[in-house]
């Protein structure tokens, strides 16, 4: 393993739980976060009462109300030195566990509980949910009024920036999307597990063109919750540890002036040396990685943002078979976004889990000393990562 400088880590993951996944609306976020909860201090073997830090996270599109901070109250918890509802859109998650760690590192709490919970599926699907403007010009109502609406409106614009840069085109984007289904065709909680064809790909619906249904990610109601702990205490619970080595966070700045390209340029590569530099290591130090990927797209731009391949060159490095079952690289183990569902930030973090305590079954990654994970929001603009591992010391 190619680990340049010799760490141990002051933190771990000890518990995980998750509600039923669904895309029946027959839950509320608030319901199912509680469900969460209680999940993982089970699978922690802890009691409630051992909990002394909450942490919150809800879809940036829901009001406070949705994920309020008296669920304490619904899950029975008592006096907490640590309570915070966390919002930085998708890199949430892996912020939540991030300052998780520094509370517990500075003595402040001993056990925190990090739950993201959403229900954006409704009667008629979850179309509407994410029907809203992400304000790329930053300009108020400027893409509305000029019909751009939604986040897949602004991530078209991106493949068709790096379509024109590269030379790339449809064929890269099925690549990264068969590759996740063929990780999801292995994984029993995946919602799409069919293999996926180039004709069925590219019979498929355009969103926005040039980005297609397959393209897209697959959202379902639910939440997933995480408790963090000391690493001298890691090995008390039921189950094995997920050790944190480190983190790292990159938000770019403007990016709208001449010269720029914001439709791919990302805080990627700004988290990634944060991350890196920290760990005093390179991209090649790691087995496999759990990436945010909302879009097809968004796989590829992160394997180039996070140093895996040079620009232009994450198609082909999809295509070539590094990301897949068997690849170099196994990326998205449980099928990512696209394929398995879409959580947001919570998505990684619980397949990186599954994958460090080696229960991955059928898609269990042949080596997991090191594992990279992501998430990001926006257009890719901010961004956190981590680094975990089975091995408290590396």
């Amino acid at each position: 393993m190619n680990v340049a400088r010799k760490r141990s880590a002051a933190a771990a993951v000890i518990g995980l739980g998750e509600s039923t996944f669904s895309r029946k609306s027959d839950k509320t976020a608030r319901a199912h976060a509680v469900d969460a909860c209680l999940g993982a201090v089970s699978d922690a073997g802890l009691k409630v009462a051992e909990i002394d830090g909450l942490l919150l996270n809800r879809s940036p599109i829901e009001p406070s109300s949705v994920l309020p901070l008296h669920l304490k109250r619904d899950i029975g918890l008592g006096d907490l030195s640590l309570l915070a509802s966390i919002e930085a859109e998708g890199s949430s998650a892996i912020q939540m566990i991030q300052y998780a760690a520094l509370a517990i590192g500075a003595g402040m709490v001993e056990k925190v509980l990090c739950v993201f919970a959403d229900a954006p599926v409704g009667a008629t699907g979850a179309g509407d949910a994410y029907s809203i403007s992400m304000n790329l010009i930053g300009l108020d109502g400027w893409d509305e009024r000029h019909g751009l609406i939604g986040a897949t409106g602004g991530f078209a614009l991106s493949v068709q920036r790096y379509f024109h840069l590269y030379g790339a085109d449809s064929n890269a984007l099925f690549e990264a999307a068969a590759a996740d289904r063929e990780w999801a065709a292995l994984n029993p909680k995946a919602f799409l597990r069919k293999p996926l064809d180039k004709d069925e790909y590219f019979a498929s619906r355009w969103i926005v063109e040039p980005l297609r249904l397959f393209d897209c990610a697959y959202p379902v109601n639910g939440a997933v919750a995480v408790i963090v702990s000391s690493a001298d205490r890691a090995t008390d619970g039921l189950n094995p540890p997920v050790y944190l080595h480190g983190f790292g966070q990159g938000h770019s700045g403007a990016r709208n002036f001449a010269g720029d390209e914001p439709e791919i340029q990302t805080g990627a590569e700004i988290a990634g040396r944060n991350l890196f530099d920290g760990l005093g290591t390179t991209p090649g130090a790691f087995d496999f990685c759990e990436l945010y990927n909302p879009f097809s797209i968004t796989t590829i731009l992160a394997l180039e943002g996070y140093g895996f391949c040079k620009p232009g060159e994450g198609a082909d490095f999809i295509a070539d078979g590094a990301t897949r079952p068997g690849g170099k690289l196994p990326a998205n183990t449980g099928g990512g976004h696209l394929s398995s569902y879409y959580l947001q930030g919570m998505t990684p973090v619980h397949e990186a889990i599954v994958q460090i305590r080696g229960q991955g079954g059928e898609r269990q990654a042949p080596s997991t000393n090191l594992g990279l994970v992501t998430g990001f929001g926006g257009r890719m603009e901010y961004h956190s990562a981590m680094a975990v591992s089975p091995h408290r010391d590396i």
